[in-house]
């Protein structure tokens, strides 16, 4: 190991320190060869220095909830959640937000909330997920349908660069000449320039997308920021971001769907999105017969017997316009589905809703001998193939002895996949990943990309190639080389390091050996959603 670099913060090698950063919220367990935590900025600058020098690859994260893997590794992990040297300041009459990235989107919405905005986006871990998290894998979540995801809610981003240079990107701003862009200006920009129309080409024509480099962004823009958005730190770490809000919408209205077959799926969509729904949530019947025993009564009937239900959110400052909406999606949608039932009052929206998180205790309170885990989790196809792309899951799943429960953003096309293997069973782990390669075969067939919004991290990475073709990865390998020529940011992210996806697994027997406490400890944050907590009290 390297010899410590000079920080104010926290710099740690002992067994129990590196154990509690071993984990995230997707597959890995990958124990650390360090453990630092930058106490400010200019302790993240004097970290690059070293890692530069030494070569020592940094592993960066928030709170860890990220799926794909990116937030653990065999260098450095760097935990940034203690850099906050302004918090986060709300600018109501230009709509804005200033916020350092280890801010909360929890934290962000409350303090916006107050002045009547919010913003937007809104993956499912907000209560922890932090903003510099969510510009790094481009997050979204249930109202990207009608609002988008992160991106174009990013005005502006600060960052420290692999080299330590502290830079500002902003919208139609032209960037400061530090080294990193005058690299990039260099080496990398004529080559995506002349390569565009091939980049167009290969990049998928789907609703959301989370996976590889944004350069089809990058080629509509020109603006850097947009490369940043996405990257999962692997081109600098970003400290700080200037976000748009919007307003809260006075009314919230909700409506629910149950589907007596997926062949008319994407009619049914189709015409839901003519109302600018602000989500529209899959259920699929696999989920539904996970839930079932545990519903109320109504919805078990509304449930019974349906291939998919749907939820539908729809929100508006008038409340005769929302009423009228709701009439008349619900005349549209009668010959489409087997039911609907509606809720205008906004408790009763909440209600309709209810199913959608009827999964994750189950999923939590799983025993040891048969793991949620996400493998196959975050693949965005076409509205139209959804259909297709959950019957083929299915049977795949099927044919390798998996279980699944399936669920996602329908108006989106976005699907999430939790395979439940038994671990006691011989050969899972190759079953798994079996099943990876076939879905990510028949992704690509479908015009999908295999992230819609949980970015690549280290499981996707090696796909990456059979997704964009060789051209295109080149390009991701020659804008990460610009950015980080010594290859110490989140090396085997998006760009992957040769090693194979499905390996160094948390569960199963081949699991690296914990400290039991320690083990203990990430499991319940695991079942929990504590991923607030920091896994230094876990070590100490």
């Amino acid at each position: 190991m390297p010899s410590a670099p000079p920080l104010r913060g926290s710099f740690r090698t002992d067994v129990r320190a590196c154990a509690a950063y071993a984990e995230g919220a997707g597959i890995y367990r990958i124990i650390p060869a360090a453990v630092a935590v930058p106490a400010d900025i200019a302790d993240l600058q004097a970290l690059m220095q070293w890692a530069r020098t030494e070569r020592a690859p940094l592993v960066l994260r928030g709170a860890g909830s990220a799926m794909g893997g990116g937030n653990v590794g065999d260098g450095t992990v760097v935990d940034l959640t203690r850099i906050r040297p302004e918090g986060v300041a709300i600018d109501a009459a230009r709509r804005s937000a200033r916020a350092d990235a280890s801010v909360t989107l929890d934290e962000l919405d409350r303090a916006a909330r107050l002045e009547g905005l919010r913003l937007p986006p809104d993956p499912s871990s907000g209560r922890w997920a932090t903003l510099g998290g969510m510009i790094s894998t481009n997050a979204a979540g249930a109202r990207t349908v009608r609002y988008g995801s992160v991106r174009p809610w990013v005005d502006a981003v600060e960052m420290v660069t692999a080299d330590g240079d502290r830079l500002r990107l902003a919208r139609g701003v032209e960037p400061p000449r530090v080294a990193a862009v005058e690299r990039f200006t260099r080496d990398a920009a004529p080559a995506l320039l002349a390569a565009a129309d091939r980049i167009r080409a290969a990049f998928p024509h789907t609703r959301k997308n989370s996976s590889g480099y944004a350069l089809d962004a990058w080629l509509a823009s020109s603006d850097l920021l947009d490369l940043i958005i996405g990257a999962e730190g692997t081109l600098g770490v970003v400290t700080a971001a200037e976000w748009r809000l919007d307003r809260v919408p006075a009314h919230r209205a909700g409506v629910r769907l149950a589907l007596g077959t997926m062949d008319r799926f994407a009619e049914t969509i189709g015409l839901l999105l003519e109302y600018r729904p602000s989500a529209v949530e899959l259920l699929d019947r696999t989920f539904l017969e996970l839930v079932m025993s545990r519903l109320p009564a109504d919805v078990a009937t509304a449930a019974t017997g349906a291939e998919a239900m749907i939820l539908v959110e729809l929100e508006a400052n008038d409340p005769d316009e929302l009423r009228r909406s709701v009439a008349a999606l619900t005349r549209v949608l009668a010959p489409l589905v087997t039911r609907v039932d509606s809720a205008l009052r906004e408790e009763d929206a909440a209600r309709l809703w209810e199913i959608r998180h009827a999964a994750s205790p189950i999923l939590a309170g799983l025993p040891e001998s048969r793991r949620s885990l996400q493998v196959i989790e975050d693949a965005c196809v076409p509205v139209a193939r959804v259909g297709d792309y959950i019957r083929f899951v299915r049977a795949a799943a099927a044919a390798h002895r998996l279980d699944v429960v399936i669920f996602g953003h329908a108006g989106d096309g976005h699907v999430h996949v939790n395979l439940l293997p038994e671990l006691a069973r011989a050969g899972w782990e190759r079953e798994v990943a079996g099943l990876l390669d076939e879905v990510t075969s028949e992704v690509v067939r479908l015009g999908g990309t295999p992230s819609g919004e949980h970015g690549d991290g280290r499981l996707r990475a090696p796909l990456l190639n059979r997704v964009y073709g060789a051209e295109v990865t080149a390009l991701f390998r020659l804008v990460k080389s610009a950015f980080d020529p010594h290859g110490i940011l989140n090396p085997g992210v998006i760009v992957p390091d040769g090693a194979p996806s499905i390996d160094r697994l948390k569960a199963g027997s081949g699991a690296a050996p914990l400290p039991p406490d320690i083990a203990a400890g990430l499991r319940r944050i695991e079942r929990s959603g504590g991923y607030a907590t920091s896994r230094l009290t876990l070590a100490d």
